[in-house]
């Protein structure tokens, strides 16, 4: 389903809200781009448009694990299973919280122009994001909202893919998504119109559907000039300016992997004579869909490597976000679908891992019978790796942010104790994510010149 932008997926979800209207409803927007389509919503349904400012509360360590969130009225979710296993102290804690909560207010503030906050006490809320990438800020959203008072909670988006839909459908009382793609690398390769929301338009939209009742009835879907309805939007921005570069090639193809009888989804490109392909082991509260690995493998396969990435965990597995630092599982899934494969393809095989995904990586390279060619670590973890790095024979290059302080100590420690040949790489200027200009991009060609140099060269006769 192909959406012309914003507002013609806010006219056709709500035809699939229609059904809530009798319950007077809030609607609450994400924003940024989660704005436009609540405002289409709110006005098909007569109903209240409010914006849900919500701040995900990271390990600092590792921005993208969130170990709980915060809301407007000192709603505060916290996951203590990830705080203990992560091992943060309360100066951790209270550091990353007093400074989401300055941008939360800042972030509300700037949006309301002074208007106070739709009271949720008992209402049905309807909370609506442009689209679902990994889903972690719609859910986190969706506990703050059940945190603030509503009575009934309801997430509705335009585009999700299937494994974060299934997740989140177990975290609301409703979920309403127009498409599940299986074929999903971002939000935006499902709109035709995905140019980003600015501050002042959602300031604008909210002071419209303050000032004007809305109209009873949802609106028809505009039709686009090829015949196609949709929209399209996404629900994390952190690298819109290079979601472009990660579209998925015209070779993959989704493939279903068996690990010890655990099924789970993968996208495989095997770009015609090559040579080589690279398994990429996502990092926490990531996916398959991640926009920095996608990113990464698009550049992979420009320079004619193939690539694999797949899902370590089932969607319920994710639901506990503890999941992610159990290493070893994580490990033996990979070795697992490595087997996999080498069933599939003869040549040589890489690992590139990000956050825990790389000690994931380098636990599976550290075992007897790897025969990995070379290992890529984007901010990783590999102290969770701990006593196997020696054990690594693959040559491993380590890519860490300059602003990175924590981590660069991580892989600092690990490059002495590897035994293997290793490489420490310090982008200037980049935090753990690489989500500045540019950064993400000096992670890609960095990984591809070392898969090139270590996996293509040697297989050349």
């Amino acid at each position: 389903m192909l959406f012309t932008d914003r507002a013609d997926a806010g006219h056709r979800l709500a035809e699939s809200l229609g059904h809530l209207q009798r319950e007077e409803p809030v609607v609450l927007g994400l924003p940024r781009g989660g704005v436009p389509v609540a405002f289409e919503v709110a006005r098909a349904l007569g109903a209240p448009l409010d914006v849900i400012v919500v701040r995900k509360l990271g390990v600092p360590y590792q921005r993208e694990l969130g170990f709980g969130a915060i809301g407007e009225g000192g709603v505060r979710v916290i996951s203590d299973d990830i705080v203990r296993r992560g091992r943060l102290d309360q100066a951790d804690l209270a550091s990353v919280e007093h400074a989401e909560a300055a941008e939360l207010t800042r972030q509300a503030e700037r949006f309301r122009a002074g208007r106070r906050r739709l009271d949720l006490a008992g209402r049905t809320a309807i909370v609506v994001d442009d689209g679902i990438a990994t889903g972690a800020t719609a859910a986190a959203a969706c506990e703050v909202v059940r945190a603030q008072g509503a009575a009934r909670v309801v997430l509705a988006v335009p585009v999700a893919p299937p494994d974060a839909a299934e997740r989140l459908r177990g975290s609301t009382d409703e979920f309403v998504c127009l498409s599940t793609p299986f074929a999903f690398s971002a939000v935006g390769e499902w709109y035709q119109d995905f140019s980003q929301t600015p501050d002042d338009e959602v300031v604008s939209l909210l002071a419209q559907a303050s000032q004007a009742p809305a109209a009873a009835g949802p609106e028809p879907a505009t039709e686009a000039p090829d015949g196609t309805t949709g929209a399209r939007t996404t629900a994390e921005t952190d690298v819109a300016e290079e979601t472009d570069a990660a579209k998925e090639t015209d070779v993959a193809e989704e493939v279903a992997i068996d690990a010890a009888g655990v099924r789970l989804t993968g996208d495989l490109a095997v770009p015609a004579g090559a040579l080589a392909v690279v398994m990429f082991a996502h990092g926490s509260g990531s996916s398959r869909h991640s926009p920095r690995n996608r990113l990464v493998a698009a550049a992979l396969n420009e320079a004619g490597l193939g690539t694999l990435l797949f899902d370590l965990l089932t969607p319920a597995e994710e639901a506990h976000r503890s999941n992610v630092f159990d290493t070893e599982t994580l490990a033996e899934r990979l070795a697992d679908a490595t087997g996999w494969l080498r069933g599939r393809f003869a040549g040589p095989i890489g690992y590139f891992g990000a956050s825990t995904g790389a000690a994931a990586a380098l636990r599976a390279a550290a075992t007897p019978d790897a025969d990995i060619g070379a290992v890529v670590s984007r901010g990783g973890r590999p102290d969770l790796a701990g006593p196997l790095l020696p054990a690594v024979r693959a040559p491993t290059l380590l890519i860490v942010g300059g602003n990175d302080p924590v981590v660069i100590d991580l892989n600092r420690e690990a490059e002495a104790a590897l035994r293997a040949e290793t490489r420490l790489e310090i982008v200037p200027g980049a935090t753990h994510l690489f989500e500045e200009r540019g950064a993400l991009q000096q992670v890609a060609d960095l990984a591809r010149d070392w898969f090139v140099s270590h996996l293509v060269a040697p297989a050349r006769p």
